[in-house]
């Protein structure tokens, strides 16, 4: 009787090896200029405070556009009841127009500027990673 150790395994089928295609010269190029870019903001050179000072504007741009829709869509209704006394008399299910406006629908108004704003923000500060990031070409 022969032992278990005694069994010679079948013979695999040689494989072939796998060809990759390495090219060294364009992932250089591309790590080196976003490495430059992130130097260049992390020790805050000319280039990298451009960059910064480009991102910040385009903050406060975007909050004084809000800003602007605020303060003319609330801000108007006082204007608006004050040119057309009218409309200011105006009762919806037993509630003046202005209490509804001014104390209800403002709430809403509010908010879904402060959504937009945090969306666009995100875009900004997107528009300025993928800047940074972008390979050079």
């Amino acid at each position: 009787m022969a032992a278990a150790d005694d069994r010679v395994p079948a013979p695999r089928a040689p494989e072939s090896p796998r060809r990759a295609r390495i090219v060294l010269a364009e992932v250089s190029r591309r790590d080196d200029r976003a490495d430059r870019t992130r130097t260049e903001l992390a020790q805050q050179t000319r280039v990298g405070e451009a960059l910064v000072r480009g991102l910040v504007r385009a903050q406060l741009a975007l909050a004084l556009r809000l800003s602007l829709v605020v303060a003319i869509g609330l801000g108007g209704l006082p204007w608006l009841f004050a040119i057309a006394p009218a409309v200011g008399r105006v009762t919806v299910l037993g509630v003046k127009l202005p209490w509804l406006l001014l104390g209800v629908v403002s709430f809403p108004f509010l908010i879904g500027v402060g959504w937009a704003y945090v969306r666009l923000a995100e875009r900004n500060e997107q528009d300025f990673t993928d800047l940074v990031q972008r390979p050079e070409r």
